[in-house]
């Protein structure tokens, strides 16, 4: 038995989810946050990306907000996602992100960021360049190039591809072993700036090895996977962390590309990412929360006007077919959606950003009903989504809301 989708006004009496992002957890929404101080109080304004993708953002984003430093946020387009802001490039010659200003003075390059801000606001347990940290700074950045031979080459000759993964892997047992030298989950004694100088690329190597190479960092290392426990029990990385599909599909234009070993579970493992399943994947453990439909439906109406625009499906169709995918999202009916929209319903899926659009529960909430409604009327998929650049990601679509 079918329903009829609900209206846009009986769906927004089913949600009250609201944020306060000023003063309440970590959001991408922000952009201000006061910790319960004054603007009076606000030194530091963050320059960071649109898309809450860049992890060199990510880095800052997680240290101010574990630090709960008041500051502004202004948002920029990163180049793959489209056209540079102007008035940024005139503060930002190079146009790179992120950025500060700090009492007046900008500050670019994200390990310098934290070593400026460390000198005004103290550290996180130890700072950039305390004697326990540097080796973990290099840790990291050796783990980062191992990441990229194995990522982001092309086998070209044969053995190549093993001999790859066999360094990857030699070096994430070195991490192992930083870990396993402290008795909590986290790289030093506690919390420390040591796991946010690990945090954004680590997310990133889970998301884009499972996908590409078949290989699950977390399920895989014991140590890494306590660590990324410890942080997802946190509400300040929960703001900031990212889900498998957004970041398996944004890192092949920033990377330069991502090539799959095309070996069978790796295929496997990419069908899932990209058509379902969303839940159980090795992205996030935590909870789900019981708001996690309430905010995708909240997100979804806001924008809504624009998501239809900017949907290459006629406006009414689509119209239609959201409506009822939004409907079997809240009430569990089964609402068949018109003909011919199932690549519209897709189109959608395949573009929802975590953590821009919404926390990475309601996104999984949000896809597995698109996709559940899109089947009902097809099974054509959406144009590809691309690997040269994000411009379908355009946050000029959006910068009306």
């Amino acid at each position: 038995m079918t329903t009829e989708p609900l209206n846009w006004q009986q769906l927004a009496d089913l949600t009250d989810f609201e944020i306060d992002p000023v003063n309440g957890s970590t959001n991408s929404q922000a952009t201000l946050r006061l910790f319960g101080q004054t603007e009076a109080d606000i030194r530091v304004t963050l320059f960071r990306d649109n898309h809450a993708w860049c992890p060199y953002c990510q880095k800052i984003w997680l240290w101010l907000e574990e630090k709960q430093i008041p500051y502004r946020i202004k948002k920029v387009t990163m180049f793959c996602y489209g056209k540079k802001e102007s008035w940024y490039k005139r503060q930002v010659p190079s146009g790179m992100l992120p950025a500060i200003e700090l009492d007046g003075q900008i500050i670019t390059e994200s390990d310098d960021i934290l070593i400026a801000l460390e000198k005004v606001f103290g550290s996180l347990y130890l700072g950039m360049q305390d004697p326990k940290v540097l080796p973990l700074r290099r840790l990291e950045r050796l783990l980062f190039r191992a990441w990229c031979s194995w990522l982001c080459y092309r086998a070209m000759f044969p053995g190549q591809e093993k001999s790859n993964r066999k360094q990857f892997i030699e070096t994430v047992a070195m991490v192992e072993e930083a870990l396993a030298t402290t008795p909590g989950a986290y790289f030093l004694e506690e919390f420390s700036t040591a796991d946010v100088i690990f945090t954004p690329y680590v997310e990133r190597m889970n998301a884009s090895l499972y996908y590409y190479k078949g290989y699950s960092l977390r399920e895989e290392n014991p140590r890494l996977s306590d660590w990324f426990d410890a942080m997802e029990s946190r509400p300040t990385y929960r703001g900031t962390q990212s889900d498998f599909h957004t970041h398996v599909h944004d890192l092949p234009p920033q990377m330069g590309g991502c090539y799959s070993n095309g070996e069978p579970q790796t295929l496997i493992k990419q069908e899932r990412v990209d058509r379902g399943s969303w839940f159980g994947l090795p992205d996030v453990t935590y909870p789900e929360p019981e708001t996690s439909r309430a905010e995708a439906l909240q997100r979804v109406i806001k924008h809504r006007s624009n998501i239809i625009k900017v949907n290459p499906a006629d406006d009414r169709l689509f119209d239609e077919a959201l409506r009822c995918a939004l409907t079997n999202m809240m009430t569990g009916e089964t609402c068949t959606p018109p003909q011919g929209s199932d690549v519209a319903l897709r189109y959608l899926r395949d573009r929802i950003s975590v953590p821009r659009d919404m926390s990475i529960y309601a996104a999984k909430r949000l896809r597995e009903s698109l996709e559940k409604t899109a089947a009902l009327a097809g099974n054509r998929q959406s144009e590809p989504i691309p690997v040269r650049h994000r411009y379908d990601q355009n946050p000029a679509n959006f910068a009306s809301i």
